[in-house]
């Protein structure tokens, strides 16, 4: 594993940056998430930098730095053109509110820094120039064991910052990883601090939970442990085989948050819960319309003897933009809990795709017809009637895509108007 870190590809700024720093004098460590992903041979997405250096040290070494998050210790040095987190060692205060620490000390010792970090795994330093490992917490072997493992005390860590028992689970999912018997029954006892987290961040750690390889045995994780209990409780108070059917439908669907969260909710709730749950979870407006039009139009199974003018109606209210995600919807659900019934849905969704591909007439700007012309037509202003003809219009056109003509759309329109005048 050690031959993992000495091999790894680290960007020239990053060394630059821990070269200059040692020079001075300062301990220097690459840390935290970049060293676990090191180990296991990834390329790390950030690499962050640990010194005993303190801030006002660390900005006098460099020509280029923004106090990001000074009072934290943290600077962002500008090396090359490339940002580099820098953070000064420090130990923490008591957490009074259940997710940060009431004060930061800065210290000179990596083992201090190291011991306030949630998970072993993610409690490792490494300096590359002196090919220097720190792991006093057992990093190393809990990554070969595949473990998810609390620094010291689970109940503390847990207790300091409520969200910690999320990223555990979300840990365990991401990486194909257990949960540490000791960390995983100090989830149940510490539910009341992860109820103060706000909901952006729990949503931001389901959110990669749900797109990771394993996000079955993630939900039911987040459900064995009382977590889910407390943002999601639609999904974690259905019956057994329901929540496990949900779990097997979101593992089964293409790896798109939309599509995933309508998959888990689409047999547990309505369109309107699904949107409620979308918003109280803090996704987008967008996102919580989108799924709770998959979840109102996801059992496709309903509709194989649909008529083409039925399914029309179906894509008119989906939008032809959406309908990829509403087909992976229903196969997702349809594999996991009729699998016999997918020759079906195979052809129901390519009598879909056709009647899309043909571009029928779906929205009022689709008709041959414009609110003017209907005006002109009807020989009336702008009022209530332009709109019910607008709607007679459209449904005439979902019905039969052919009328879609200037001339054809101003007889019928003609005839509907002597129809309700009784000329």
């Amino acid at each position: 594993m050690l031959a993992n870190l000495h091999n790894a590809d680290i960007p020239q700024p990053v060394l630059d940056v821990i070269a200059r720093l040692r020079e001075l004098g300062h301990a220097v460590y690459l840390v935290g998430g970049c060293v676990r992903d090191m180990v296991r041979k990834v390329h790390p997405k950030d690499f962050d930098v640990a010194t005993s250096a303190l801030p006002e040290e660390v900005q006098r070494a460099f020509r280029k730095v923004i106090p990001t998050g000074i009072q934290h210790g943290t600077v962002t040095v500008v090396q090359g053109g490339t940002h580099v987190e820098v953070t000064t060692f420090r130990s923490e205060g008591d957490y009074l509110d259940g997710r940060r620490p009431s004060s930061v000390a800065f210290e000179r010792d990596i083992v201090k820094d190291l011991s306030r970090r949630d998970f072993t795994i993610n409690a490792m330093a490494y300096n590359p120039l002196d090919r220097d490992l720190a792991d006093p917490f057992g990093g190393q072997t809990d990554l070969q064991a595949q473990l998810i493992r609390c620094v010291g005390s689970a109940l503390e860590r847990f207790s300091e910052d409520g969200l910690r028992p999320m990223r555990a689970v979300r840990f365990a999912a991401v990486l194909g990883f257990s949960l540490d018997p000791d960390t995983r029954d100090a989830i149940p006892a510490t539910l009341a601090v992860f109820r103060k987290v706000a909901l952006e961040r729990v949503r931001e750690e389901l959110t990669k939970l749900l797109l990771s390889p394993r996000a079955e045995g993630g939900l039911l994780l987040l459900a064995e442990t009382g977590l889910l209990d407390v943002f999601l409780p639609e999904v974690a108070r259905a019956t057994p085989e329901a929540a496990r059917l949900a779990r097997a439908a979101v593992q089964a669907a293409p790896n798109d948050i939309e599509i995933r969260v309508a998959v888990l909710l689409a047999d547990l709730v309505d369109r309107a819960q699904a949107r409620d749950i979308g918003l109280r979870l803090k996704f987008p407006n967008k996102v919580a319309d989108l799924v709770a039009l998959l979840v109102e139009t996801a059992k496709l199974e309903e509709r194989f003897s649909d008529t083409d003018s039925s399914l029309r109606r179906l894509l008119a209210r989906v939008g032809l933009p959406q309908l990829p995600q509403l087909l992976a919807v229903a196969r997702a659900r349809v594999q996991v809990r009729a699998p016999e019934r997918l020759p079906d849905l195979e052809r129901l969704c390519a009598r879909l795709e056709a009647l899309a591909a043909a571009k029928p007439p779906l929205v009022p700007k689709d008709l041959a017809l414009t609110g003017g012309d209907i005006m002109a037509t009807l020989a009336v202003g702008p009022s209530p009637i332009v709109g019910e003809a607008t709607r007679f219009l459209m449904d005439s056109v979902l019905d039969e895509p052919a009328l879609n003509t200037a001339e054809g759309l101003k007889q019928r329109l003609q005839a509907w108007q002597s129809a309700r005048t009784g000329a």
